[in-house]
């Protein structure tokens, strides 16, 4: 019986030699879910949802529907356990890889390829990025910064003034370049220079009290 552990690693070098240039994100939370894989190619993410034997189809409605929200493709990974009917819970524009252990090398084998998904929302992709690589976008691109606004309006003006096919190639950099171990102090420098400047609050004067009225 295969689990999770047993399939990640030889995966990831299975999508290596299948894709050539990409790079993999682990167990990111998208919408009420978390997404096990994410492998960013040149312009598009693909979101990688493991079942191995061990697992059960009880979440896979709800994993499904916040993957479509996030990734241009989709690809369910199961156990051989599961191959014969995961099909049954995904929907059609969602890919099969099956992996199976013989002779103690795992193996894939993709039982059906992913095409386009027609129902993710660019909104929802650009949310995966740091406040930090939204800048960089806006950089690139000579946009004003909005550095008082608000993440959510920074991504409505990016979805406003650029292409979607150039969002695409955007994100896909960004994601190709971040440093977790860095982001801490990313972060904390992003909002240190673009932090609201502090208002100093005006004391108010003591009222001096005559003689006359004591």
């Amino acid at each position: 019986m295969l689990h999770d552990a047993d399939i990640r690693e030889p995966l990831f070098n299975y999508l290596e030699d299948s894709y050539g240039k990409i790079r993999i994100l682990e167990e990111v939370e998208i919408a009420r879910s978390r997404a096990d894989v994410i492998m960013v190619t040149d312009d598009s993410l693909v979101g990688l949802e493991i079942k191995s034997d061990a697992d059960t189809y009880v979440r896979l409605e709800r994993q499904v529907k916040d993957y479509n929200l996030f990734f241009d493709y989709n690809y369910v990974v199961v156990g051989s356990t599961h191959a014969k009917h995961v099909n049954e819970h995904i929907p059609d524009s969602w890919g099969i890889i099956s992996a199976e252990l013989i002779d103690g090398n795992m193996d894939f084998y993709v039982l059906r390829e992913p095409t386009r998904n027609k129902r993710q929302r660019i909104k929802r992709k650009l949310s995966l990025l740091w406040r930090p690589e939204l800048a960089h976008i806006q950089e690139r691109n000579e946009l004003p910064k909005y550095k008082q606004k608000s993440k959510d309006f920074v991504v409505n003006k990016l979805i406003e003034k650029l292409p979607r096919e150039q969002l695409d190639l955007e994100i896909s950099t960004e994601l190709f370049e971040r440093d977790y171990t860095l982001i801490a102090d990313i972060i904390a420098n992003y909002k240190k220079e673009n932090q609201k400047p502090v208002r100093k609050r005006r004391s108010k004067k003591s009222k001096k009290i005559s003689r006359q009225h004591i």
